[in-house]
């Protein structure tokens, strides 16, 4: 008699979990193929050498916490510098990791500019 109660109760509970980790698994979606929150357009001359094209694309691909900056950039520009840090813990991690690596090729290939590096993009 208590086995005729006990078999609505489990299926109840067993729905109950499959509901729960249904919802769970729609919030943590993956960031792959999203651009984050753009800060400022991101423009790729035709005739840009280096790879801060790819760094760009790389970025858009990551599927965690990512952030990608540069220089300036723009079609009156012909060099511009960047820094890409990819699946970080956090946003915030990812942006401060992306503006070292940036700084760091301001300073190894002596770059003069009129502005500093900036977060372009990050999600």
């Amino acid at each position: 008699m208590i086995l005729k109660y006990i078999t609505p109760a489990a299926k109840a509970v067993a729905i109950g979990i499959l509901i729960a980790s249904a919802a769970s698994t729609a919030t943590a979606e993956s960031l792959a193929g999203s651009a984050g929150n753009k800060r400022h357009a991101v423009f790729f001359s035709p005739y840009l050498q280096g790879n801060c094209r790819e760094a760009y694309d790389a970025y858009v691909a990551a599927p965690g916490h990512s952030a990608y900056a540069s220089t300036v950039s723009g079609r009156n520009i012909p060099y511009f510098i960047c820094g890409l840090h990819r699946n970080a813990p956090s946003q915030k991690q990812a942006e401060e990791f992306a503006l070292k690596n940036c700084e760091a090729g301001l300073r190894k290939y002596k770059f003069r500019t009129a502005s500093a590096c900036n977060i372009v993009a990050s999600k």
